[in-house]
């Protein structure tokens, strides 16, 4: 889950910075879709006249929970690279900040916009804010 970039990096390409999620933040997010499960699920049966509407609470809370701890080695390790010429994700993510049209935040995370209108996640961010200001800052031209 480390950046490869389709390849390796240009030998002129300089790192500038690199984005990890947080792990405190990822649990934090899980708790809030926990929070949410339980009271869909809950709300869901109650709405339906079952007269357990408890078991939502369980089933909402082992949802989330078993995704939580399932996902949590690959998604704490993405890692995202800031180069003076764009960024370099897992999987092969090359995204030059020339084609970046957008910069959104969700959540806890920073989405990218493409001029194709590919979307990236950098998921779990301590603080997404300053996230979103040294990308925006990269392609201003600033240094990050």
């Amino acid at each position: 889950m480390t950046p490869d970039g389709g390849g390796p990096m240009r030998a002129e390409e300089i790192v500038r910075h690199s984005f990890r999620p947080d792990r405190a933040t990822y649990y934090r997010d899980h708790a809030w879709m926990a929070a949410l499960a339980i009271a869909a699920g809950m709300a869901a049966l109650w709405a339906l006249g079952n007269p357990h509407v408890w078991t939502g609470a369980v089933g909402g809370l082992a949802a989330v929970a078993l995704r939580c701890f399932y996902l949590a080695s690959e998604e704490l390790d993405a890692r995202w690279d800031l180069t003076d010429r764009g960024l370099l994700g897992p999987g092969g993510r090359n995204v030059p900040l020339a084609r970046i049209t957008a910069l959104r935040g969700l959540g806890s995370a920073v989405q990218i916009v493409t001029e194709g209108g590919d979307k990236h996640l950098l998921k779990y961010q301590r603080d997404r804010a300053a996230t979103r200001a040294r990308i925006a800052a990269a392609m201003q031209g600033t240094p990050a």
